[in-house]
């Protein structure tokens, strides 16, 4: 996910928050904000705090909303853990009267998260979670962004057409509901089209596997001529380089949650010749693109 997402998503929100009742007495209009600040997928949640400042200062320095109020933002920390998200969103409805919530980029956070702010009557919009069960939970809740169906046919096609792959592995992060959904999509896709999953293995994710050697030691053998991981850019960086000492050439292909600057620091020259899809991208020359990409890199 990326921070342009974010910040149309919560531009989306602040109109909202306009439309929903607020005490007469109050001066700020609190909008809610939960995110992985900390913990293993920490880029998507600080990026995603930082599209949040920046939309609030646009609003509020353009006079704010409702003849003048201002919006006030209160985070909370998810820190990539289950769990965390319920509480969080609890706090943010009960306690700080947050009339609307944004969160999260994981989709299984934001499947925790969801009932909550349903059963409240409390809009929640993702920016960036692509599991098609996040917004089945009801219709307070929303997103900003494409879904797996999607991203999984893409990359499907992609291993199809462009690389004209037919053989393909997949490693997938067993704890992860956006993982199982990407790796369904494309399986459903690749296989429907000519293409075989020679071999389909596991791990889990949010920093508990480091070493996945043993698994990738079996999807040598299996000889696929691509490898798909639909996980987060920490383990995917991470099984860039086993794979590589291990003498895997073939590419490796992934989804959006790949989509960090920390993947290359971490994976390095293992992910060359890599691949994966995402929302967005700093080179598109679309001048509402270019704009925020100016004001997001001069304040962050």
């Amino acid at each position: 996910m990326n921070p342009l997402t974010r910040y149309i998503v919560v531009s989306f929100l602040f109109a909202t928050a306009g439309l929903l009742a607020v005490p007469a007495n109050a001066q700020d209009i609190v909008v809610g904000e939960f995110a992985s600040l900390t913990g293993s997928e920490a880029t998507f949640g600080v990026n995603s705090s930082n599209g949040v400042e920046l939309a609030k200062e646009e609003i509020n320095n353009a006079g704010g909303v409702l003849g003048g109020r201002k919006i006030k933002i209160i985070i909370e920390d998810d820190q990539s853990k289950p769990g965390q998200p319920s509480a969080a969103v609890k706090k943010l409805i009960a306690s700080d009267k947050a009339v609307a919530i944004v969160g999260e980029i994981a989709s299984s956070r934001s499947l925790e998260a969801a009932p909550i702010c349903q059963e409240a009557k409390i809009p929640m919009v993702s920016p960036g979670s692509t599991n098609p069960s996040v917004t089945e939970k009801g219709d307070y809740i929303f997103r900003v962004c494409f879904i797996d169906p999607f991203q999984g046919t893409v990359m499907a096609k992609f291993a199809l057409d462009n690389l004209h792959t037919k053989k393909v592995a997949i490693l997938q992060d067993v704890k992860s509901d956006y993982s199982k959904g990407l790796a369904q999509f494309f399986k459903e896709y690749f296989t429907s089209h000519g293409g075989q999953i020679v071999i389909d293995r596991s791990y889990t994710g949010g920093g508990t596997d480091k070493d996945f050697r043993a698994q990738l030691t079996a999807i040598k053998a299996a000889q696929p001529e691509a490898i798909f991981i639909p996980g987060y850019y920490t383990e995917a960086g991470l099984i860039a380089k086993q794979a590589r000492s291990l003498g895997i050439k073939v590419p490796l292909l992934g989804g959006d949650g790949w989509d960090s600057p920390k993947l290359t620091e971490i994976g390095g020259s293992a992910l060359d010749g890599c691949y994966f899809s995402t929302h967005f991208s700093v080179q598109d020359k679309n001048p509402k693109v270019q704009d925020f990409v100016k004001k997001y890199q001069a304040k962050f």
